[in-house]
């Protein structure tokens, strides 16, 4: 593929790594905030290439897996009415809600095994298109997601109101990144001394979004891509910055993100939505990090429209995964990983998502061995 290559290149890993082995002179702990950053480090190996002074830790930039509870408990109500039909992203529809009396987690696919309409979408405008050619029935999509999805989103809604479909809706779990890190660099039990900056939401909110996270926590940020050498890269400027005692926001991925980011895709996102507190999974209520539609589009707000409550409900006690989205466990510290907890039968979202660190784990660490992990990320390379 054009202009990928050169970013699997495993030359040039080597030759970043053995750099970063060079610049550590004492232990440093960085955080990857991007979910599909955690993957690609797992995917290719690249914490096994860094010295044993540098830790490697994955943040909540997971989109599906800091969906809350509750929001999934709404999502399955409206999705069981009849006469709607519910659209989502595909991974949603494994994500479990609370549990039964049973002691079962239901989901949105046994909500569609059960008779309800529930569809995969690949965009917010097919289910506007949708609701155009069904105006006889409810159309609902499942708006998550962080800075990156809500411009589409907001789009999706405002083309709704110009065409008057009143019978489409949004479900809103928007969050945004920004107040969900620095409530984890705040905590007490916070290690983080660095920041890989998750590149997709910086090419939208801009790489100065960054700047007030530094300066108040005094940490290193450093805005990455999501390729080997991105990656590599990113560690190396972030260790060379903590060596040197500074805390800066660098872009290390200029090939996608400006420094003012998107304007035109924050305007449209403004135009809809508005800042309001909301619920992470695994991180509680944070005060102004999370999206939801401005009065003059609450018309389209799928939870007034249909008057859903769920009760305040978590995950099962055994599962881990609100102290691996802060960074405070790997997946393979929770007991139930591998064994009660599989991608088939998840019992927390970071099991389940495409972006999830325990999806990651599961799929490249318990089956591929040092050696594997090394020939994988040659064939990346030479493709």
């Amino acid at each position: 593929m054009k202009y990928l290559d050169e970013y699997r290149d495993a030359d040039a890993v080597r030759r970043l790594a053995a750099a970063i082995g060079r610049a550590a002179t004492r232990p440093w702990t960085i955080m990857e905030i991007c979910g599909g950053q955690t993957h690609a480090i797992l995917r290719f190996g690249l914490d096994e290439l860094l010295p044993p002074e540098i830790t490697l830790i994955h943040g909540p930039g997971c989109p599906v897996c800091v969906t809350p509870v509750e929001l999934i408990d709404k999502a399955l109500a409206i999705a069981a009415r009849p006469g709607v039909i519910f659209c989502s992203f595909g991974d949603m529809l494994r994500v479990p809600g609370s549990r039964g009396a049973d002691g079962r987690a239901a989901d949105l696919m046994a909500v569609r095994a059960a008779g309800g309409d529930v569809r995969v979408v690949y965009s917010p405008l097919d289910a506007v298109a949708l609701a155009r050619a069904n105006p006889s029935r409810e159309v609902v999509f499942f708006a998550i997601g962080f800075e990156t999805t809500a411009p589409a989103n907001a789009l999706a809604a405002a083309l709704a109101a110009r065409e008057g479909l009143v019978n489409f809706s949004l479900l809103v779990s928007h969050v945004l990144v920004p107040p969900a890190i620095s409530a984890i660099l705040g905590s007490p039990d916070c290690r983080v001394q660095g920041l890989l900056a998750a590149g997709h939401v910086c090419a939208v909110m801009g790489a100065a979004a960054c700047r007030p996270i530094a300066e108040r926590h005094r940490v290193p940020v450093v805005v990455t891509g999501f390729e080997p050498v991105d990656l590599l890269d990113g560690v190396l400027r972030c260790i060379r910055q903590l060596e040197a005692g500074r805390a800066e926001v660098e872009n290390a991925y200029a090939r996608a993100v400006a420094d003012e980011g998107n304007p035109h895709a924050r305007r449209r996102m403004e135009e809809v939505f508005e800042v309001c507190d909301r619920s992470w999974r695994g991180l509680g209520r944070i005060p102004r990090s999370g999206l939801r539609l401005r009065s003059a589009y609450a018309a389209f707000d799928a939870e007034r429209r249909f008057g859903v409550e769920a009760p305040g409900a978590g995950e099962p006690a055994e599962c881990l995964s609100g102290l691996v989205l802060q960074g405070l466990r790997r997946p393979t510290d929770c007991p139930a990983f591998a064994t009660r907890c599989t991608p088939e039968c998840p019992l927390g979202a970071p099991m389940v998502s495409a972006e999830g660190a325990c999806a990651a784990y599961f799929r490249y660490r318990p089956s591929h061995s040092r050696q594997d992990r090394g020939t994988t990320l040659k064939r990346g390379a030479a493709r």
